[in-house]
């Protein structure tokens, strides 16, 4: 596969630079305190260039979690065949967790307290799911790959889905931890437990 030509990247990078704000300016203001106005200016771009990228607010803050999922699922296939599927998973999604999406691992009370507010919002809720649908998506087709499975399969999405569930549940503990705490090593016991049934 090609790497992505110039206008590709500056594309990307003009997404990830909304995405990162619209997260920011949320997590700063509250989810009613920002306009999608109040990102467009932060990364210098207009509310159409904004509305050309995401269709909500909602949608943009949950973006960098939506590009994570679509991640996890081209490194857990690129990763060698040879590998037993768990240590491929867990390799994945650690290299995943570790490279977060948040200003650090252990964040400070300011933007944990920001995250639970976010999270807390109604309008966020229905986006939430869909972040946490296209994990397991990405994880399934994936798995299904490395197995040479058929796409009626259904044990590569009980294996994606269980993933997914693990690693929401570290995400939800890490956010309401206190006082903070690293989120990679709650990944690392979530995908353990995985092997204890």
């Amino acid at each position: 596969m090609e790497p992505p030509g110039l206008r590709e990247r500056k594309k990307q990078a003009t997404r990830r630079a909304l995405a990162l704000a619209a997260l920011r300016l949320t997590v700063e203001r509250g989810f009613d305190g920002v306009l999608v106005e109040d990102i467009a200016a932060e990364v210098g771009v207009s509310p159409r260039t904004f509305n050309n990228y995401f269709s909500s607010k909602a949608e943009a803050i949950c973006a960098l979690a939506v590009d994570r999922a679509q991640r996890a699922g081209a490194a857990l296939r690129a990763r060698p065949r040879s590998e037993p599927l768990r240590a491929a998973i867990e390799a994945t999604m650690l290299v995943e967790f570790a490279t977060g999406a948040v200003p650090e691992h252990v964040p400070d009370r300011v933007w944990i307290a920001g995250l639970r507010m976010v999270l807390a919002t109604p309008a966020m809720q229905g986006e939430y799911l869909r972040v946490r649908a296209a994990m397991q998506r990405s994880l399934s087709t994936a798995i299904a790959d490395r197995l040479d499975l058929p796409p009626a399969s259904l044990l590569p999405d009980v294996i994606g889905g269980a993933v997914a569930a693990a690693c929401d549940a570290a995400s939800h503990r890490w956010i309401e931890a206190d006082p903070p705490v690293p989120l990679l090593p709650l990944i690392e016991e979530a995908l353990r437990h995985l092997a204890d049934y």
